[in-house]
């Protein structure tokens, strides 16, 4: 009987104990389903199980059945529905959403991760760089040379000295000519064809040139020709022959013949390449001869042609009203004329038919300068058949109040002019009632035209 009252007591004591621990959890269960809204709290549910209890004093055991509370079966789901249903939203929007979120949450961590490493391998990088000793290397580097290389004062010693002209040649590497000379016992002539140019150097702004060669005989000049311009090239192809004709051989041994290649701008002076000259002394002409050289520089500032200045006017034609316009603007680098070293320039133009002058104006008279600015304009009636016919000359003079004025230059254009004077004459005629500016270099005055 003792042992029944025992296992009795045991029992009771036991449930008091399941009670107070299961009464909390049951209390907040019933809590959370109370605030949930539309649903009634239910009551949990609870499972038999049975558990031996061994008692201490007869080591018997009696089986004593105990009842344990069951999970909520609420999965993540149905939170995540309840959620978005709060937010007036779809679930799969919601889940989408916390889809992307922790994306980009990952490769912001995936990022910091990298650049962490990145970090950590420079700093190793250059710490194994400091590791490196520069002084042994230094010295490793001077006890090579000791072995391997001689002394550097015996090699000073007899080391020759730069040539400095070698130098200045390779600095004015100007390019070179092709050309071709045959000479006509017969007739007393030499024939010269230029027939190109290669590797000239760029002189405009778009890193070209426009070329082309003035051929004439030294000293007397009299007879000049000049080849086409060939536009934005460096290496142009002129294929042009041109005819010195009365040259005996006797007389030419005592010429030079001169390739001068120039640099053509319709707005400013002509810049001069460079030259070939040829003393024909020097050329066996019982054979044709055909050959390169290299231009050299040009002896003087702008060359032979440049002795006596340029002039810069403009040519308009109105072939409809028979008017032609001229407007001289300036002129520059004169010849020194004056005793003082000036000059007091002013420009004649005269209009020319057959030899004969059918107009002549001038401009006004600037004194003591080389470099005169006019902006005069001079109207010519010239019908539309007769343009064709006539010829415009501009002549520079030095006036001189006690004696006769002296012509420093002039520039002849028209159907007989020549090179860059024909080239304006027909851009004129090309383009009518447009003004076309463009420099021209001084020729030598005939002496007919010396008097004003």
């Amino acid at each position: 009987m003792n042992k029944l009252v025992q296992s009795k007591q045991l029992l009771k004591r036991a449930s008091q104990k399941q009670n107070v621990i299961m009464s909390p959890l049951l209390d907040t269960l019933l809590r959370w389903r109370r605030d949930v809204p539309g649903e009634t709290p239910e009551e949990p549910t609870t499972t038999p199980t049975t558990k031996e209890i061994t008692s201490t004093e007869g080591g018997t055991s009696m089986p004593i059945t105990t009842s344990t509370v069951a999970p909520s079966q609420e999965t993540i789901g149905e939170k995540t529905a309840e959620l978005a249903h709060k937010m007036n939203m779809e679930t799969w929007q919601l889940v989408a959403i916390l889809v992307g979120v922790a994306v980009v949450v990952l490769g912001i961590c995936f990022c910091c991760i990298r650049r962490c490493f990145r970090k950590r391998r420079s700093k190793d990088g250059k710490k194994g760089m400091k590791g490196v000793d520069l002084k042994s290397v230094q010295l490793l580097g001077s006890a090579y040379k000791e072995k391997v290389q001689p002394d550097m004062e015996e090699l000073t010693e007899n080391a020759e000295e730069p040539d400095d002209g070698d130098s200045k040649k390779e600095e004015q590497k100007l390019g070179k000519l092709q050309y071709k000379l045959e000479y006509d016992f017969n007739s007393n002539s030499l024939s010269v064809t230029v027939i190109q140019a290669e590797d000239l150097p760029a002189l405009d702004m778009g890193g070209t040139s426009d070329p082309y060669v003035k051929v004439y005989l030294l000293p007397d000049k009299k007879k000049k020709f000049e080849t086409k311009v060939h536009r934005k090239t460096l290496s142009p192809i002129f294929n042009e022959t041109f005819v010195f004709k009365n040259v005996p051989y006797a007389d030419a041994m005592n010429k030079t013949l001169v390739f001068a290649i120039f640099d053509f701008d319709r707005f400013s002076k002509h810049d001069q390449i460079g030259e070939v000259k040829v003393p024909l002394c020097q050329v066996d002409l019982a054979q044709t001869i055909e050959e390169w050289r290299e231009l050299q520089s040009v002896e003087g500032e702008g060359g032979q042609d440049n002795k006596l200045g340029d002039i810069c006017f403009s040519l308009r034609y109105v072939p409809t009203a028979g008017k032609l316009t001229v407007v001289i603007l300036e002129a520059k680098n004169l010849k020194k004329m004056d005793v003082g070293g000036l000059s007091d320039p002013y420009v004649k133009i005269a209009l020319m038919q057959n030899g004969k002058r059918l107009k002549k104006k001038k401009t006004s008279i600037k004194k003591c300068t080389l470099n005169p600015y006019y902006n005069e304009s001079f109207t010519f009636e010239v019908p539309f058949e007769q343009i064709q016919k006539v010829n415009l000359v501009i002549t520079v003079v030095d006036y001189d109040r006690i004696g006769t004025s002296e012509p420093i230059g002039k520039v002849v254009l028209g159907y007989t002019a020549s090179g860059t004077e024909l080239r304006h004459w027909s851009d004129m005629l090309a383009s009518p009632r447009r003004p076309i500016a463009q420099w021209h270099t001084l020729k030598d005055p005939d002496d007919g035209e010396k008097k004003d």
